[in-house]
């Protein structure tokens, strides 16, 4: 088994901007920043050259053009936890990144499954040849 990778985020590298939290909430909602932006710039921090390559090369919505990811924490009523929350989540996506993927090996698909494929063409080619013009 390998060992575990564990990447800890500098939290100085880490901004945060305090911003009105959306949905209902009554007159609390329309009167305190409770939710929180938080930006991390991947380019710019002091994560490993090989984790920030798998950073940006995923395919999320969280990471912006310029490479930096933006998450919103909006689920409790107090920034604080609203902080935590938005790291939790930054360490989350780290953390899915942090170990290399596992090198594929090349297979070669078996006989029998090769014979299955071409049955089920020459089967899907007789059907459309069925549905040709009869001419006399």
């Amino acid at each position: 088994m390998s060992p575990v990778i564990v990447i800890v985020i500098d939290p100085g590298e880490v901004e945060f901007t305090a911003i009105r939290a959306q949905g209902a909430g009554g007159q609390n909602v329309n009167k305190v920043s409770s939710a929180v932006h938080l930006r991390f710039d991947i380019v710019a921090s002091s994560l490993p050259d090989a984790v920030k390559e798998r950073l940006l090369a995923l395919r999320d919505q969280r990471i912006t053009d310029e490479g930096v990811v933006v998450i919103k924490a909006q689920q409790y009523r107090s920034q604080e936890m609203n902080r935590q929350d938005a790291l939790a989540r930054l360490q989350e996506l780290v953390d899915a990144v942090a170990e290399p993927p596992r090198p594929r090996k090349a297979t070669r698909p078996t006989r029998a499954s090769q014979r299955r494929r071409l049955e089920g063409k020459t089967q899907r080619g007789q059907i459309k040849a069925g549905r040709a013009k009869v001419t006399d």
